[in-house]
């Protein structure tokens, strides 16, 4: 008997520290599930998955070990019931459980399912075993269309998003980082643009040298000359003429190209009177 009493509560003990590892593991996974949902990836909750079943398949080794005691022939009875709190008992079940009452006896000490529900399983198993063989099988192929008809569509819409996120990486790139800058300094700053100005008329009717430079500057001129874009005028309106017949600096006339030979008056005419 004492021995009996041994192997039982070691028995007990492994099964009370298996279940404390399966109930803390499954504790945490449903602390990931809440909190770190955004955050958690597929192989993570498998990992958490494959605990909880390697807790599951180390407690089934345990109740079927043959040093084990047959826990079904055992019968759990309550010695104290008792409608007030039990600091005891809320210890032990980390506070789920604060009093053994009659009321509460039933459902924690159960040892099948409720009535409700076990007349239901009742009436279920009885119409499955009333189910005649072609019928079954009739729907058992049903079942295996529906499946297959949404996996067709899953295994679809996972070759449309891999085909397209592989065209979205192999896109040629179609801008230039370099000649964004470029762009945005010369319209912002005038970074690399030239201004062109009109061409400076000078003496005797040529053509100076260089341009207009921004602010008004004669390329070309001496230092501190700086080009008139508007006509002189004298003081009554008219623009007055420069040297060799040009209007002053900024004006349109055109410098003559004719040259003309002026001679003596006195010269006697070829044809007297």
């Amino acid at each position: 008997m004492q021995r009996e009493e041994k192997q039982l509560e070691s028995a007990l003990e492994a099964i009370t520290l298996r279940v404390n590892d399966l109930k803390n593991s499954i504790a945490n996974m449903i602390f990931k599930i809440e909190h770190e949902y955004e955050t958690l990836n597929w192989p993570t909750f498998l990992d958490n998955y494959a605990l909880l079943s390697g807790h599951l398949t180390a407690l089934s080794k345990i109740l079927s070990h043959d040093k084990s005691p047959p826990l079904r022939s055992l019968t759990v009875l309550p010695l104290l019931l008792s409608p007030e709190r039990d600091e005891a008992l809320a210890e032990l079940t980390e506070g789920r459980v604060t009093t053994f009452a009659h009321d509460l006896v039933p459902n924690y000490l159960r040892t099948k399912l409720e009535p409700m529900a076990d007349i239901r399983m009742g009436q279920l198993e009885n119409k499955a075993a009333s189910l005649s063989y072609e019928a079954a099988q009739k729907q058992i192929a049903a079942y295996q269309k529906v499946v297959n008809h949404i996996w067709d569509i899953i295994n679809k819409a996972r070759e449309d998003w891999e085909s397209e996120s592989g065209a979205r990486q192999g896109a040629q790139q179609t801008s230039s980082v370099a000649d964004t800058h470029q762009l945005v300094a010369a319209v912002g700053m005038g970074k690399g643009l030239k201004m062109q100005g009109q061409p400076v008329v000078g003496p005797g009717g040529t053509v100076g040298p260089g341009q207009m430079q921004p602010g008004g500057a004669i390329m070309g001129a001496p230092q501190g000359v700086r080009g008139n874009t508007m006509p002189q005028t004298n003081a009554s309106g008219q623009p007055t003429m420069g040297p060799g017949g040009v209007m002053g600096p900024g004006g349109g006339k055109a410098p003559s190209a004719i040259k003309t030979v002026i001679k003596p008056g006195n010269q006697i005419h070829p044809y007297g009177r």
